[in-house]
């Protein structure tokens, strides 16, 4: 299903579990409770789609734009690298194990990280303060 064009497609609570939907075009999708796991969603264009609830476990999100989209909720515990999450909803989101991308990175281009856990394993909120307790340590040396 590579270069499939699905574009504003209903395709919630559909078991997807390992497709092949690189350089799909999903964008405004409704993906939610989908089970994507194993998928390659490599370069797909997934702006503005409802990914919430999604099960993303070691799916391949590399290259795929995910601007404006909705992941609260969802499992993306894959490979994330050069992903475009400008303006995304992560809130809720498990981004454990996720690879190929850094905590600075997703608290730069997502809309909201709130709840989400982050890809070293620490709530986003934690995150936060220790990040801001090491810029103190460090203006303080």
């Amino acid at each position: 299903m590579s270069w499939v064009d699905l574009i504003k497609a209903d395709l919630s609570s559909a078991y997807l579990f390992k497709a092949d939907l690189s350089d799909a075009h999903l964008n405004q999708a409704d993906l939610s409770d989908a089970v994507l796991s194993g998928a390659n969603l490599s370069d797909a264009e997934l702006n503005k789609a409802n990914l919430s609830n999604a099960e993303l476990v070691d799916a391949n999100l590399s290259g795929a734009y995910l601007i404006d989209a909705n992941l609260s909720g969802a499992n993306l515990s894959g490979n994330l690298g050069e992903a475009n999450l400008n303006g995304a909803n992560l809130s809720g989101a498990n981004l454990s194990r996720a690879e190929g991308i850094t905590n600075e990175e997703l608290d730069q281009q997502a809309a909201s990280l709130e709840e989400a856990t982050m890809p070293n394993g620490q709530k986003y909120e934690d995150w936060l303060k220790d990040k801001k307790a090491q810029g103190k340590d460090e203006k303080n040396e």
